[in-house]
């Protein structure tokens, strides 16, 4: 059998693992950042392959036929190690790229580049906010410390913000509009600070933020590598399976071979 390894840590892998499981030898990797990973069905990986070079190295140790980046879209350094593993051995690669969310009527979005940035904009006076991020990237909020947040997150932030007011939640997704609406009027949130993830399954908050009224500050997603992609899992899973593993290889001179 074929063998793909998927670079997971999304529904999406999880899925697109089990679609072709059943024709394709598959591994799903995990970078091993969350402390209780949902059950995946196939063999997994976990932790780092040490970058680009680590990756290439192992994808010629276990004579990988096709890879494909299925991880978070904010997972760009993980992307660009990918895309330049595939470039170093000749592996083939395919992308599942959800798309983001685009803003509709009623939204109220301030958009910025960094996790930073959505600190800095949210002003001087004090606001009552929804960290709807993870807990790998609130620490920028230490730099504003007169905001009160609520902090939404899979695994317990360790070690706690430096901030003299912060409340903590631990919940998975996904998370539906009426639980969201409830969580933001029982907090009494005057903001909420999100990535753009895209899909269904958190988008929850930004339907409640919409119909409360409330601002959304909107972290945009950076910059990934042009690799040939697809934007679900039954587009992708269908792409392979009807070209097959082979139809991504390209042919020895073009790859310098």
């Amino acid at each position: 059998m074929k063998k793909i390894l998927i670079l997971g840590g999304t529904t999406e892998a999880r899925q697109l693992a089990g679609k072709l499981v059943a024709e394709f030898s598959v591994t799903l990797s995990l970078a091993g950042r969350t402390e209780s990973p949902v059950a995946q069905g196939v063999p997994v990986r976990s932790g780092g392959f040490g970058g680009a070079e680590g990756l290439a190295a192992y994808l010629r140790e276990t004579g990988t036929d096709l890879l494909i980046d299925a991880t978070h879209p904010y997972a760009a350094r993980i992307s660009a190690n990918a895309a330049q593993a595939a470039r170093l051995t000749g592996v083939p690669i395919l992308a599942l790229r959800r798309p983001g969310w685009e803003p509709v009527e009623g939204d109220r979005w301030t958009e910025v580049d960094t996790v930073a940035s959505a600190a800095h904009v949210l002003g001087i006076a004090p606001r009552r906010v929804f960290l709807a991020l993870g807990r790998q990237e609130v620490a920028a909020f230490e730099a504003t410390p007169q905001h009160h947040y609520l902090i939404r997150s899979v695994d317990p932030v360790e070690p706690k913000l430096a901030v003299p007011d912060a409340s903590y939640l631990l919940a998975r997704g996904p998370f539906g509009e009426g639980e969201e609406r409830a969580l933001l009027e029982n907090h009494r949130i005057d903001v909420v600070v999100s990535k753009n993830s895209g899909g269904a399954a958190t988008y929850g908050k930004i339907v409640a933020a919409r119909a409360l009224g409330i601002e959304v500050v909107m972290v945009r997603r950076p910059d990934l590598p042009e690799v040939p992609s697809a934007e679900t899992v039954d587009e992708l899973a269908a792409i392979v399976d009807q070209f097959g593993v082979d139809h991504f290889v390209e042919p020895a001179a073009e790859r310098g071979v």
